[in-house]
């Protein structure tokens, strides 16, 4: 089972998500009744979808993980599966985006569409050489 499956499988039995095709077209998405919280769009790369205050309260801890990029503007997190530990991390940051997005006031006029990171963020391959 590829990291992405894993976590999927997990998130999917949280009672404040529901399975749906991704807005963006590229593979399944969880979503709250507000929003959609998650995109999986391969087996090591996902995207979270995070609000601004979410983004900004977390920034420090993001820019320096090896397993999150960020697209400048964008609420919506990428997140690159390589171990188990970044599956916990995602788990941890799903909780803090449903909790973000409970919490956000409800849009007033339009809301703006929730374009995920998918074909905006480059995920180079961690060097687990440098690990050891």
């Amino acid at each position: 089972m590829t990291p992405a499956e894993t976590a999927l499988q997990q998130l999917a039995t949280w009672p404040d998500l529901t399975p749906c095709p991704a807005a963006c077209g590229t593979g399944p998405a969880l979503r709250s009744t507000r929003d959609e919280i998650v995109h999986f769009h391969s087996a090591r790369d996902v995207d979270l979808h995070l609000t601004g205050q979410a983004i900004a309260r977390l920034r420090h801890d993001i820019a320096g993980s090896t397993a999150l990029r960020m697209v400048p503007g964008s609420r919506w997190v990428t997140v690159h599966l390589d171990c188990a530990t970044d599956v916990d991390l995602l788990l941890s940051l799903v909780s803090v985006a449903l909790k973000a997005h409970q919490s956000a006031p409800p849009p007033t006029g339009p809301v703006p569409t929730a374009t995920c990171n998918f074909h905006r963020v480059t995920v180079l391959p961690r060097d687990h050489r440098a690990e050891v």
